[in-house]
């Protein structure tokens, strides 16, 4: 398995931080270039339109932020 790969099916977790403002990021985004930005629910929202013109791949993990307000 490439790094690559193993990096798209990582979780994100608590240490995993916003490149925008720090706070915890629930989506990863897998650059056509090769990098990868983290981001919070908020700036990928306000950046998606971007994003998808750039990322390989938008793994999302924002479903959390839903379930957990519902326990």
């Amino acid at each position: 398995m490439t790094e690559q790969m193993i990096l798209e099916t990582t979780p994100l977790n608590a240490v995993d931080r916003c490149d925008r403002c720090g706070a915890q990021a629930y989506v990863r985004a897998t650059l056509l270039s090769g990098g990868e930005l983290l981001f919070c629910a908020h700036h990928a929202k306000e950046y998606s339109e971007g994003l998808k013109k750039v990322a390989q791949d938008i793994y999302d993990e924002s479903q959390k932020l839903v379930e957990s307000e519902s326990h």
